[in-house]
């Protein structure tokens, strides 16, 4: 009998590359999401027998489904797919009725094993899953995806060392004039202040900065659970994009297959303006790829942007590095 099966994520990278790790000889018909609204109208019309859930997603998340599903008792074994790896993440979701979850990027083995260990998978000689047309992802997308799990392995390393949970947001990436750099920066300007940081990455073919836009209101909260004075904001802010920057950009090595050398952190402002640090150093900027994320810290006033800019000649070593993701 044919098992209706649901993945959904917003991303076209995650969703195909979830569709590839599923068992070839499963007797199951695979129809896609793209967010939490459109995975519940699948499940209620009958297409989610077993879903595969992403957590961070717009319209509705992840928690916001397992939320509804449980409330409404309807019919779906969920199990969670996700880049956010913290504890607090996995004990959530299994609160709120997930039947396992499965860290980002999937692997056909671990698929396997919590399919067998649940006793849901039956293969059927002959059967073919049936993954609907593939879709096609592009560079902006793909890169969303690494991004998103490379987040998530930041997230965890610094909930990990602060005994907190760490609220991430869907990553933004973009491949921006500088014009357009200082616009999205400027977005992020709250009328308040801001300290930053940035630290220069080289990989083979590859290169950028890291920044770190810290929020002065943050320092006083992050210095306490640094066990830090909060007179010691250039440790606070050293300290923390050491941490962001250095486990982001081994998340993204791991996916890519590639080494990253850093430079030395170096203080860019203190107390300044998004708009004072675009004018000290929108020069060094011309097009580039951007990755943006903001972390904010449950139960603190606690806020921080950290943006990866990759030079425009890393453009295609990261095409090609993609590449091998998508076929």
């Amino acid at each position: 009998m044919t098992i209706p099966v649901l993945i959904c994520d917003d991303s076209a990278l995650a969703r195909k590359q979830m569709a590839r790790t599923l068992p070839k000889d499963w007797d199951i018909e695979v129809t896609f999401a793209t967010n939490g609204a459109e995975g519940l109208d699948a499940i209620r019309a009958g297409k989610g027998e077993i879903v595969f859930l992403d957590l961070n997603m717009p319209v509705m998340d992840g928690y916001e489904v397992l939320q509804t599903v449980q409330q409404q008792d309807l019919p779906a074994l969920i199990i969670v797919v996700s880049g956010d790896i913290q504890i607090k993440a996995h004990e959530r979701v299994k609160a709120l009725g997930a039947l396992d979850f499965i860290q980002k990027p999937v692997s056909a083995d671990a698929i396997s094993h919590i399919l067998q260990e649940y006793g849901i998978l039956t293969l059927t000689q002959g059967a073919s899953a049936d993954m609907h047309p593939m879709m096609e992802v592009d560079l902006r997308d793909a890169c969303q995806e690494i991004a998103n799990v490379a987040m998530g392995r930041a997230a965890d390393l610094l909930a990990k060392l602060l005994d907190v949970f760490v609220v991430l947001p869907i990553p933004n990436v973009n491949v921006l004039e500088v014009s357009e750099l200082t616009m999205a920066l400027k977005a992020t300007e709250e009328s308040s202040t801001i300290s930053a940081l940035c630290q220069g990455f080289i990989g083979a073919g590859v290169a950028g900065e890291a920044l770190l836009l810290f929020h002065d209101a943050s320092f006083e909260d992050m210095a306490k659970l640094m066990n830090l004075s909060s007179e010691d904001e250039t440790e606070v802010l050293i300290d923390t994009g050491n941490v962001l920057i250095g486990a982001f950009l081994s998340g993204i090595s791991e996916q890519l297959d590639m080494k990253f050398s850093q430079s030395h952190p170096v203080v860019l402002g203190r107390h300044c303006t998004v708009n004072d640090l675009i004018h000290a150093s929108s020069d060094k900027w011309r097009r580039t790829l951007a990755m943006e994320i903001n972390y904010r810290i449950e139960d603190y006033n606690i806020q921080c942007d950290l943006l990866l800019l990759f030079t425009e000649d890393s453009i295609p070593t990261l095409n090609f590095k993609l590449g091998y993701l998508l076929d």
